[in-house]
């Protein structure tokens, strides 16, 4: 959601640096993210933005957005909506999940990996140098540290050595450990 939002002040011509103007129009665009695993899609006033939020250029602005706090009060306002509306629970992703938007989930994961790996995973799907977005994930990961901390509750799970698969079946296996009423 917050490279959604960043996406579109980009089109839209606001300087994604310019706090007060991102403040401003931090709730203007309509912003939706689909909830089924099998087909996830992401949309900005109607138009997929699905692919278009995974740029470079998105990926090097979007902490700068992320750090104004109306940006921020907006967005964690409709992320809890969507956790909130899914009746037969939801998985969701993002660095401050776990800690603020939604701080009673019955399960929580901080999932990690060694940066070398983050970087060739993402410089593979970006078709990015790795060395560069070994750089990017730095920086980033230095502007967003305030949102990224874990939780005390959370399960830390290191993918550095996993595939995806691995992962998510070892995330199911955590989640089929909660008691059937904290779900």
């Amino acid at each position: 959601m917050y490279r959604a939002l960043t996406w579109w002040l980009v089109t839209h011509g606001v300087d994604p640096g310019d706090r007060a103007a991102v403040a401003e129009r931090a709730g203007v665009p309509h912003i939706k993210v689909g909830t089924d695993p099998d087909d996830p899609w992401v949309s900005v006033d109607g138009q997929d933005v699905s692919r278009d939020i995974r740029t470079h250029r998105i990926s090097t602005t979007v902490s700068a957005v992320a750090s104004v706090p109306a940006v921020r009060a907006t967005l964690i306002a409709q992320q809890r909506e969507i956790i909130d509306a899914a009746s037969e629970g939801i998985v969701a992703e993002g660095r401050d999940i776990g800690t603020v938007v939604a701080p009673d989930a019955a399960v929580k994961v901080f999932l990690t990996a060694r940066g070398t790996e983050r970087a060739a995973r993402h410089a593979a799907d970006q078709g990015t140098s790795q060395t560069q977005t070994e750089a990017d994930h730095a920086r980033r990961d230095r502007l967003d540290a305030e949102q990224s901390a874990k939780a005390p509750d959370a399960i830390v799970v290191d993918s550095t050595d996993l595939t995806l698969d691995e992962v998510v079946e070892l995330i199911v296996e955590l989640a089929r450990r909660i008691p059937e009423r904290a779900c």
